[in-house]
C-alpha cells in the first residue's frame, strides 16, 4: 500500500450480505479532491493481482505492443474467445455475435462502435460530454481509480475546468436542475439499485424522454460494468493520459490537466470539500468522515417474501419502451439470436448498434463455454440478483437453476451461508457477491483466496461474467420488465 495512503484508513469496515463480514484491506475512500487526485496518481504503481504466464516468442509476436501490458495479456491468456460485455472476445478483438460469429450491424448501418461513450445509434441524444460526467460519477460511487482517471482526462478534453469537474463531487448545485436530476440517478443505479422505484424513472420524465433515460441507463450499466472488470482483475492506472488530449483543440497551452500526472492544483474553493458522491461513514463521534471502505446491502428477503416478488414482477408493466418481436429483428438483423426474443433483448433493440456487440455476454449465462461450468454462472447470476434485488433477472435464473435440475431447497440455499458447498465454490460465490455489490469491497485477499481455491483462468473469467450481470441486472430492473421466462 502507498504510504500517502497509510494516514486515510488503518481498519476498514465492509458490509455485503452479512454484516459480520470484517475485512482488512480495501482501498480507503479519499474524502476530498486532493485526496482522490493522490490515489490516482499512487495507482499508477499498483501491484497486479493476477499471476501471467511467460510469453513465448511466437506469442509476443503475435500480441506485439500490447505483449506489455497487463490487461491485454489477461485478456489473452485468460479470456481467449470469451464474450465480453464491452463487446469481443478476450484477445480485444473484432465483436462477436452470438455464437461466436462476428457481430453483424443493423441493417444498412455502420458496424458496432467500440466506445458506448459515443452515439452509436441515430436516435441516442446524449452528448459525449453528459455521458462522460455520469460515467465520472459511477467511477468515484465505486472508487474505481482506474476509470476515473479516465474520466478526469476526458473531462478535462472536452474543456471542462478543474473546478467543474470538482463539483461533480462536491457541488451540483452549480449544474442545470436536469443534470443534477441525472447525477442522483446514476448514483442509485450503481450504488443502490435495489432501492430503485417508478419515482426514480418518473423524476427523470420531468427532463427526458423514455429513450433518453433509457440510453442513459444502459450507459451508466455499462459504466459499472467496466468499473467491475478493472477493479476485479486491478488494473493499474494509466501512466499517460495524452491519447484523451490529441483531438482537443479548446485548452489552453498553460492550463493544468491530467495527463502525465493527475497532481494538478485544486483551488481553494473544493480543496477541502469533502465528496457528496463516494460512499462515506461519518464518525459519530467528530463528524467527520472516516474514508472507511463501506458497502450496504440489507438482509436478504424470505424464501415466501422472494415468491411474492417475483409473481408481481410477472405481472409488472415496464417502465421503458420495449420493441415487438418483429421490430426488434428487424433492428438487430443478423446479430439477433435465434429462437423467442425475450423483453430483455426487445428492450436493447431501441439501440441496436449499441446492444448488438454486447449480446453474446449477455447470452454467456446459457452458453456452455470457458472454465466456468453452467451451474457455476447460474448460482452466481442468483447471488448477485437477489443482492440487487433484480427481479427480472432473479425470475429469470431461477427458471435456468430448474433447467439444471436444482431444486427450489438448493436454490434458495444460495442466500444462506454456503455450507454445503466447496471451498472452492463458497470463495467463488463470495468473490462476486462482493464485486457485484461494489468493487470497493473485493479486496486483495479475496482475489487470492479464489485464485488458491481455483486458477487464475477461473477468476479472470469470473471477473468478466460478473461485469456482464451487474449491466444485465440494471438495466432490466430499472425498465421494470416482466418475467417472461417459464
Amino acid at each position: 500500500m502507498p504510504r500517502s495512503w497509510l494516514g486515510l484508513s488503518l481498519v476498514l469496515l465492509v458490509t455485503c450480505a452479512s454484516a459480520d463480514e470484517r475485512v482488512a484491506t480495501p482501498r480507503p475512500i479519499p474524502a476530498t479532491r486532493p485526496e482522490m487526485k493522490r490515489l490516482l496518481e499512487d495507482m499508477k504503481t499498483r501491484k497486479i493481482r493476477i499471476p501471467l504466464p511467460e510469453l513465448t516468442d511466437a506469442q509476443k509476436a503475435e500480441l506485439g505492443e500490447r505483449a506489455s501490458g497487463y490487461e491485454s495479456r489477461l485478456r489473452f491468456h485468460y479470456l481467449s474467445d470469451e464474450p465480453s460485455v464491452f463487446g469481443g472476445g478476450g484477445g480485444g478483438g473484432q465483436r462477436r455475435g452470438p455464437g461466436g460469429a462476428p457481430a453483424a450491424a443493423a441493417p444498412g448501418t455502420a458496424p458496432p462502435a467500440r466506445d458506448f461513450t459515443r452515439n452509436s445509434d441515430d436516435n441516442m441524444t446524449l452528448s459525449y460530454q453528459f455521458k462522460t460526467m455520469l460515467f465520472w460519477i459511477v467511477s468515484r460511487t465505486n472508487n474505481c481509480q482506474y476509470c476515473l482517471g479516465h474520466q478526469e482526462q476526458k473531462l478535462s478534453a472536452t474543456g471542462m475546468l478543474d473546478d467543474e469537474i470538482a463539483a461533480l463531487d462536491a457541488d451540483w448545485s452549480r449544474f442545470k436542475p436536469e443534470e443534477q436530476a441525472a447525477f442522483a440517478y446514476a448514483r442509485k443505479l450503481t450504488y443502490e439499485p435495489n432501492k430503485l422505484s417508478d419515482a426514480d424513472i418518473d423524476a427523470l420524465r420531468k427532463h427526458y424522454t423514455d429513450l433518453q433515460i433509457l440510453e442513459m441507463t444502459m450507459s451508466v450499466s455499462w459504466n459499472n460494468s467496466i468499473n467491475r472488470w478493472k477493479e476485479g482483475a486491478g488494473i493499474p492506472q494509466s501512466h499517460d493520459g495524452a491519447n484523451f488530449f490529441r483531438r482537443a483543440t479548446n485548452i489552453p497551452a498553460d492550463r493544468p490537466v491530467p495527463n502525465e500526472s493527475f497532481l494538478t492544483p485544486t483551488s481553494e474553493t473544493f480543496a477541502a470539500a469533502v465528496t457528496k458522491v463516494a460512499p462515506l461513514e461519518i464518525d459519530l463521534k467528530t463528524g467527520q468522515p472516516t474514508r472507511m471502505a463501506i458497502s450496504t446491502r440489507p438482509a436478504l428477503e424470505s424464501r415466501a417474501e422472494v415468491e411474492a416478488a417475483l409473481i408481481a414482477a410477472r405481472q409488472r408493466q415496464p417502465r421503458l419502451p420495449v420493441l415487438s418481436e418483429d421490430d426488434a429483428r428487424k433492428a438487430f438483423g443478423e446479430a439477433a439470436p435465434e429462437g423467442r426474443l425475450p423483453v430483455w433483448i426487445r428492450l436493447m433493440a431501441n439501440f441496436p448498434r449499441e446492444a448488438s456487440g454486447r449480446l453474446p455476454a449477455l447470452l454467456a449465462l446459457t452458453a456452455n463455454r470457458g472454465d466456468l461450468s453452467p451451474l457455476l454462472k447460474a448460482q452466481v447470476s442468483w447471488i448477485i440478483a437477489r443482492q440487487d434485488r433484480a427481479w427480472y433477472a432473479t425470475g429469470v435464473v431461477k427458471a435456468r437453476l430448474q433447467e439444471l435440475g436444482q431444486t427450489e431447497d438448493q436454490i434458495y440455499a444460495l442466500d444462506g451461508k454456503w455450507d454445503s458447498v466447496t471451498p472452492a465454490e463458497r470463495a467463488m460465490f463470495k468473490f462476486a457477491r462482493k464485486l457485484a455489490a461494489t468493487p470497493i469491497a473485493l479486496t486483495d485477499e479475496d482475489v487470492e483466496d479464489a485464485l488458491q481455491q481455483t486458477n487464475p483462468r477461473q477468476v479472470v473469467q469470473l471477473v468478466n461474467f460478473v461485469t456482464s450481470r451487474a449491466f444485465f441486472d440494471r438495466v432490466t430492473e430499472a425498465a421494470g420488465l416482466p418475467i417472461d421466462a417459464p
